[in-house]
């Protein structure tokens, strides 16, 4: 059994579609420990090499992962919003992260502490399945990024990630500097600028002081590459009863 020591939750931990897609009996013994936190934008949630203290299940913020090179390049590998969970690498076996974690959309979630985390994994069953779903899903989506970062314009770069934040977000508004939007996308401020520009120039996203509102979402998406409709509809494949939650 797990212990009680979690704080008292106050909102609602089931907009996490992955939690909202556990079975009663596994809802009723995550409640007791999971742990509401608000996630402000920029926050560090694991530095590269860290050992994982808890795992992060996002409502209503999105978390990057980025890898940062040693001369402070950095480009981000995955994101992660309402549909999932932050901290695979624990349950799988290997403790820490090579990434670093970023809120990039601030908001709030909830956390589980680690070994609480690995004792559900290891429990097997419904929960094992459903996290490794979740985690092949992941691995398509950093698959995709690494091939959309070397073949695909920064315009088309940009409507996909504008896209998967979308899809993890209530509303079409995003809020977040240009600072932390180029180093998203592993480009100079300047390039994110001019194809922010572009795409608001073609009617498809409103631009300013690090808000970015989409105005025509069917636009972004006949303007990005092939690289969000296979993501996409992996998730809707792999997660079938979080797409109806």
């Amino acid at each position: 059994m797990m212990a009680n020591h979690a704080q008292p939750i106050t909102s609602d931990p089931q907009k996490n579609q992955l939690l909202a897609a556990l079975p009663d009996a596994e809802w009723q013994r995550w409640l007791p420990e999971l742990e509401a936190v608000d996630l402000p934008l920029g926050q560090v949630l694991y530095e590269s090499g860290s050992t994982l203290s808890h795992v992060y299940f996002p409502t209503t913020a999105i978390i990057s992962l980025l890898y940062v090179l040693e001369n402070g390049a950095s480009a981000e590998i995955v994101v992660v919003g309402n549909e999932g969970l932050v901290g695979i690498s624990l349950f799988m076996g290997g403790e820490s992260t090579p990434s670093r974690v970023v809120v990039q959309s601030a908001g709030q979630g909830f956390r589980l502490q680690a070994q609480a985390m690995k004792n559900e994994f290891n429990r097997g069953g419904p929960v094992l399945h459903l996290l490794l779903r979740y985690t092949q899903a992941l691995i398509t989506q950093m698959s995709q990024t690494a091939v959309c970062n070397r073949h695909h314009s920064l315009d088309q770069q940009l409507c996909r990630w504008l896209l998967l934040s979308l899809d993890r977000l209530q509303g079409s508004e995003l809020v977040m500097t240009q600072e932390l939007i180029s180093n998203m996308l592993g480009v100079r401020r300047e390039g994110v600028t001019e194809a922010a520009l572009q795409l608001q120039a073609a009617g498809l996203i409103r631009y300013a002081r690090g808000r970015i509102s989409v105005l025509d979402r069917p636009g972004l998406e006949k303007r990005t590459c092939e690289c969000y409709a296979v993501v996409k509809k992996e998730y809707d494949r792999l997660l079938p009863t979080m797409q109806a939650a």
